[in-house]
């Protein structure tokens, strides 16, 4: 039987993009987690000790890990978190934005590239991906700037229709996952409605997000049992 001792420290970008559909799964299981938001008035990141549990690094609209005008203004703090969390083994999520920063803290790169709202398809390349659970195809929701740069230890785990790697693994707890895998259509609206910059193309693909709800939210179940194991977040009593 599990307990409710785990608390993930979840690092927050931006107003609008949260855990998503993630935060039903976490409930579930009485895995708590706790917000921090480095953007607002008086927010800051977690301390390495309020992140023991485990560290989840948001996606961040706009906001890049690549120099700029738009280099998210507590990048360095995370990178460092990050490396102190991989250095620990900590378990370690990152999506989108997160998982650029977790590249980087790795010792991977980020390629510069201009703000992209896309829709498509994930595929496995390794069957043994969380734990087995990986489904073989499953929706892939990208919703910012760059791409992350993979460093030579990290292992792919899952590719997009173009290649680029969609879901990969540093070392034995940490995963980095380049789109949100429990977005809800409500959070992509309210970041174009957050930030002045905004993808070239928006209608298209949140008409195409909206249709696949269904399926991303059957994808979610595998995947999250699957990364609950690898993470160890169960306890047992």
């Amino acid at each position: 039987m599990a307990d409710a001792l785990k608390t993930l420290a979840v690092v927050q970008h931006t107003s609008a993009e949260y855990l998503g559909l993630i935060e039903d799964h976490l409930e579930l299981r009485r895995i708590r987690f706790r917000y921090f938001r480095p953007f607002t008035a008086g927010g800051r990141t977690p301390r390495a000790e309020e992140a023991a549990d485990g560290l989840v690094l948001l996606g961040g609209g706009p906001w890049a890990a690549s120099p700029g005008e738009r280099r998210l203004p507590s990048l360095d703090q995370e990178l460092e978190l990050a490396a102190g969390a991989l250095e620990s083994g900590t378990p370690v999520i990152g999506i989108g934005l997160g998982a650029q920063i977790l590249a980087l803290a790795a010792g991977g790169g980020v390629r510069p590239g201009p703000l992209e709202f896309e829709v498509g398809t994930a595929r496995r390349v390794v069957d043994e991906a969380l734990a087995g659970c990986l489904p073989r195809h499953y929706p892939l929701v990208r919703y910012g700037p760059d791409r992350l740069m993979l460093p030579p230890h990290a292992y792919t785990l899952a590719r997009d229709e173009a290649g680029h790697a969609a879901l990969f693994q540093v070392g034995e707890r940490a995963f980095g996952f380049a789109g949100h895998p429990g977005i809800k259509s409500a959070i992509i609206e309210d970041l174009i409605m957050e930030f002045p910059e905004a993808p070239a193309e928006t209608v298209a693909p949140l008409a195409a997000l909206r249709a696949r709800q269904a399926e991303l939210h059957a994808a979610l179940g595998a995947v999250m049992t699957g990364l609950i194991r690898c993470l160890g977040l169960m306890r047992e009593a």
